[in-house]
């Protein structure tokens, strides 16, 4: 474990405060949940907790079934990293931090479509992009408990390419399934 140099006092009510640096550093907002260990050595372990990581399994085996129905790419992430992707190499998206225009729109709980045929702002969903990789894209917030906790994204490289309807309710279905699935744990 890295040591910070950074030395914090515990309140009257248990509670430490994370220092600004280290939050912006590991992308922790307010509100964010954290996992606390305890190690072999009595060290306190604080984690940032990602709850659509739980459903890790169920978002390759959704991120498949929709390539495979729908012929597009598909990846589902949290709000930090794509956890699950089918359609493009692994290592394309998954384990990626999501860009912070993707984090936005899950953010604001918003559904985005757009297809740079039409003339539509395609947003980079994976940081480090300055334009986007992509030329069609369809993200739909996954919400449980009126949170935002992470997106079902279909994308396409290929040129001309636009989502419809059938293909934004197959999304609505995999990220409603996904925020059920963490409101019943």
């Amino acid at each position: 474990m890295k040591a910070t140099g950074i030395v914090r006092r515990i309140d009257e009510l248990g509670r430490v405060v994370i220092p600004k640096e280290i939050r912006r550093t590991l992308r922790i907002r307010e509100g964010d949940p954290l996992e606390i260990f305890v190690d072999r050595e009595g060290g306190v372990i604080l984690r940032k907790y990602s709850p659509i990581g739980e459903l890790g399994d169920y978002a390759e085996e959704f991120a498949a079934a929709l390539h495979r129905s729908l012929g597009c790419v598909c990846a589902v992430c949290d709000r930090d990293v794509f956890i699950a992707a089918a359609g493009v190499p692994k290592k394309e998206l998954v384990g990626r931090p999501v860009h912070e225009q993707l984090d936005n729109v899950m953010r604001e709980r918003i559904r985005a479509i757009a297809s740079a045929a039409s003339g539509e702002a395609v947003i980079p969903v994976a940081a480090g992009e300055d334009e986007p990789a992509y030329t069609a894209e369809l993200i739909v917030p996954v919400v449980s408990s009126g949170d935002p906790i992470g997106a079902v994204i279909l994308l396409s490289k290929e040129r001309g390419a636009a989502f419809g309807e059938a293909h934004l309710k197959a999304c609505e279905t995999a990220a409603g399934f996904m925020g059920r699935q963490l409101e019943d744990r």
